[in-house]
């Protein structure tokens, strides 16, 4: 198998990466643009391509190019509230972006799409929520996942490839190896800026809103190992590759955390963090946590790390390491 990973030196790129190249029946290419994606991460295993994915003309080249017959979809911007403030940045990435890798399978020998959605189609949700669900994104960010998946969809037919939309909710720790983990600081994953604070005399924490219709008025999240998340991807590869079918799928462990109860695990191994609460983000919504019955049937997925606090450790000792380094330099 020829398989094209679009963000593939990002942090679910990365580890996803280090899982696929132990198969040696797979041939792995890497397309970043390196705008979020980092050189340290990429595979040495692989083949890495410099490009965009908002140039159509050239992804064209590449998949022919290189026989790619499987497109794994990662490469997006995810920062909730830029995505407010530019919208247009977001329609031409995600959007735009999505359209023209879609647009490049026409003729070509793509038999497999890989597309990495969001739980934030959802909406505003009650307790756990399946994939049957109406979606009804709230801020930009969900809506061009939401756009994205109708791409997908429709253009499936046309050009005879199978797909799959994985709908990640919210992704965190490193690598059991200890050699990746999440280098990018934009995207305001609550983990990862709790594990970058921990390491400062003062570390203080942002909660965006405390008036929110949940237990303790912060936002409930579902949180997966990216670990997890990766092994899903090949799973999944493997279903509808050999199933010839297409599929969605929610990827979390289907247990909600509010910001306050992730901030009293962390407390319970550093004391000293501080909280602030400031206004809410647009776009954010109060609750959302996976119903995982489809994934756990159709692929008969058991997570290896759905421990919380072994996650956050992982990160905070990611963070360590990536800190050190740094001084190094």
């Amino acid at each position: 198998m020829n398989i094209l990973i679009t963000g593939g030196a990002g942090y679910i790129g990365s580890h996803l990466t280090e899982l696929l190249v132990n198969h040696k029946d797979k041939k792995i290419y890497i397309l970043d643009n390196l705008s979020t994606g980092h050189k340290s991460l990429i595979n040495k295993k692989t083949e890495f391509i410099k490009g965009d994915i908002k140039n159509l003309k050239f992804l064209k080249k590449i998949i022919n190019k290189k026989n790619i017959d499987t497109i794994i979809h990662l490469a997006a911007l995810l920062n909730v509230s830029e995505a407010k403030k530019k919208k247009n940045k977001y329609k031409n990435n995600n959007i735009n972006g999505t359209r023209n890798l879609i647009l490049s399978c026409k003729g070509s020998n793509v038999k497999n799409f890989i597309f990495s959605s969001s739980c934030s189609v959802y909406g505003n949700v009650k307790g756990s929520v399946n994939e049957l669900r109406k979606l009804n994104p709230q801020g930009y960010y969900a809506r061009t996942k939401y756009e994205c998946e109708k791409l997908i969809k429709k253009y499936s037919k046309k050009f005879n490839f199978n797909y799959a939309i994985l709908r990640y909710f919210n992704v965190a720790g490193a690598s059991q190896s200890g050699k990746i983990g999440e280098i990018e600081t934009s995207h305001g994953h609550l983990i990862k800026n709790i594990a970058i604070q921990l390491l400062k005399k003062k570390p203080q924490i942002n909660i965006f809103g405390k008036d929110y219709p949940t237990k303790d008025g912060t936002c409930i999240r579902d949180y997966i190992h990216v670990s997890d998340l990766s092994e899903i991807h090949i799973k999944v590869l493997n279903y509808i590759k050999n199933k010839k079918k297409s599929l969605i799928l929610n990827c979390g462990y289907g247990k909600g955390y509010s910001v306050l109860e992730i901030i009293k695990i962390c407390r319970g191994l550093y004391k000293n963090l501080n909280i602030k609460f400031i206004q809410r983000r647009k776009g954010d919504v109060a609750e959302v946590y996976s119903d995982v019955k489809k994934i756990k049937k159709l692929l008969n997925w058991k997570p290896k790390f759905n421990n919380l606090k072994k996650i956050i450790i992982s990160a905070i000792n990611w963070e360590k390491k990536l800190f050190y380094k740094i001084r190094k330099i």
